[in-house]
C-alpha cells in the first residue's frame, strides 16, 4: 500500500490536486481518508461552545483515530471513516465502510503536522497557494456550503485561520517531498507525482 499525504493551506487546492490524481489512477485503487473526518466529537458540548473551537488547531483533530485507522488499512482490514458536519460543528454519528486500497490519499490541512503521521506517508505533498486566492475561495465555500455571513468567516480567517496557517501549517513546507503550486502551470508537478505512485505500484 502506497500512503500519500496532501496539505497546504485552507481552499489552497488541495481537493483540485487529488482529483487530479484519481483521475489518473484506475478506478478502485485508490481510497481516501479526509482529516475533516477526524476532527474530535464534540458532543459533550453546547452548540455554543463548539462554534468557540479553534478548528484550526492541530489539537481539535483526532490523529490517535487517524493513525489507528491507517495502521488497520496498511494490515488489510476495513475502517469505519467518521462523518463530520461543519453545519452542527460535530459527527453525525454515520460511518463511511472504507476499504484498503493500493494508493490511500489523506488530505488535510495539519496532517503534517502529526509526526506518526507524517512517518507513515510515502510522499508528502504540500499544496502553495497565494493567501488572498486562498481566502476568496474559503470565503466562497462557507458563505455557500456551509451557511456562514461573510463577518463571522472574515473574524475567523482573521482571529484564528491566518495566525494558525503562520503557526502550524506553513512551517510543514520543509517536510514536503514535492511542493505543487496550485495554478495553471502544476501539470508538471502533477505528472511527477503520477510517476512515483506508477513506479511503486
Amino acid at each position: 500500500m502506497l500512503i500519500i499525504g496532501i496539505a497546504g493551506g485552507t481552499g489552497c487546492g488541495k481537493t483540485t490536486v487529488v482529483n487530479q490524481i484519481l483521475k489518473e489512477l484506475p478506478e478502485g485503487e485508490v481510497g481516501i481518508l479526509s482529516q475533516d473526518s477526524y476532527y474530535k466529537d464534540t458532543s459533550h458540548l453546547s452548540y455554543d461552545e463548539r462554534v468557540k473551537i479553534n478548528f484550526d488547531h492541530p489539537r481539535s483533530i483526532d490523529f490517535e483515530l487517524l493513525h489507528e485507522h491507517l495502521v488497520e488499512l496498511k494490515k488489510g482490514n476495513t475502517v469505519h471513516q467518521p462523518v463530520y458536519s461543519f453545519v452542527k460543528h460535530n459527527r453525525t454519528g454515520d460511518t463511511i465502510f472504507t476499504h484498503p486500497r493500493k494508493v490511500i490519499i489523506v488530505e488535510g490541512i495539519l496532517i503534517l503536522t502529526n509526526p506518526e503521521l507524517r512517518d507513515m506517508f510515502d510522499i508528502k505533498i504540500f499544496v502553495h497557494a497565494d493567501s488572498d486566492e486562498r481566502l476568496i475561495r474559503r470565503l466562497k465555500r462557507d458563505i455557500t456550503e456551509r451557511g456562514r455571513d461573510l463577518d463571522e468567516v472574515l473574524t475567523r480567517y482573521q482571529t484564528t485561520l491566518k495566525p494558525m496557517h503562520n503557526q502550524f501549517i506553513e512551517p510543514m513546507k520543509e517536510f514536503a517531498d514535492i511542493i505543487i503550486p496550485n495554478n495553471k502551470y502544476n501539470t508538471v508537478a502533477i505528472d511527477i507525482v503520477k510517476t512515483i505512485i506508477n513506479q511503486r505500484l
